[in-house]
């Protein structure tokens, strides 16, 4: 069991949108009821690589709040397999985005684990699980986090100085990502000169700029109406077939949902 932090408070209530009533109704129940373990769904829509690039075993996530004990996670496994799009579907509080967060070494289990290729995520220090995080996983969230200061293109350029990453290299790369996602022409523009669509095609453009093989996003259509949500979703298959990215999303939509190669549904911390 461990500590969390005011930040990780504050998340897990923003699952439900700042409902506290509910929340803390939530977590009563996820402490004190343990659903037993399931196995993932295997219904692909398409048929789906023989390689698997995320393993997680016997995943569980447990947080302490004051005296009350959270169970995130009560035991989740799953493969992710190479190229896929899967969708993580569930209510607020089913663990969806624990799980994400797992997934992308973004926090640490309580017991379980998360093999990304040959890489137990658990046993890297900080300093290597950073590294390979910049280098392997991108991240997608509802907010888009563009600095507002900031032109696209140095907003996108930021995202390949922690690689050190060649500037020509990473303006070259900002050219033809701006182009795979629609934005060619925006990026001299501020993000208060963008749609709440455009930046988050831009902040799914950053998230790709050190080519990685994961892309994780996180509610990427929640704040966004059901016609720039759908370009969102082309978009992803865009990037999954032309790029071989594999890309997970944790989602209320159903249309996300109903266009992922599989969907996988959690409860109270389980697969159902």
């Amino acid at each position: 069991m461990t500590d969390v932090s005011k930040d990780k408070v504050q998340a897990y209530i923003d699952l439900f949108d700042g409902d506290v009533v509910k929340a803390v109704r939530a977590l009563r129940e996820a402490a004190y009821e343990r659903p037993a373990r399931r196995t993932q769904p295997v219904t692909p829509r398409r048929a789906l690589s023989e390689q698997v690039i995320i393993r997680v075993e016997n995943l569980k996530k447990t947080y302490k709040i004051g005296k009350q004990q959270v169970n995130a996670l009560n035991g989740i496994t799953l493969d992710v397999h190479k190229g896929e799009f899967l969708a993580l579907t569930g209510a607020s509080g089913s663990g969806k985005s624990t799980l994400l967060q797992l997934m992308g070494g973004l926090d640490r289990p309580t017991e379980g684990t998360v093999m990304i290729q040959d890489n137990k995520l658990a046993s890297l220090s900080d300093k290597k699980l950073s590294e390979f995080r910049n280098r392997t996983i991108g991240f997608v969230f509802q907010f888009f986090y563009l600095q507002p200061f900031l032109r696209l293109r140095q907003n996108l350029e930021v995202a390949g100085i922690p690689a050190h990453t060649k500037r020509s290299q990473r303006r070259e790369r900002v050219n033809q990502l701006a182009a795979v996602v629609g934005l060619g022409d925006r990026l001299e523009h501020y993000p208060k000169e963008l749609s709440g669509g455009q930046m988050q095609r831009a902040a799914i453009a950053r998230a790709l700029l050190n080519n990685p093989e994961i892309l994780l996003a996180d509610e990427p259509t929640g704040n966004l109406d059901s016609e720039n949500g759908k370009a969102i979703i082309d978009l992803f298959e865009k990037i999954r077939n032309e790029f071989g990215t594999t890309v997970v999303v944790v989602t209320h939509d159903d249309a996300i949902a109903s266009r992922a190669d599989r969907e996988v549904k959690l409860k109270d911390g389980v697969l159902v």
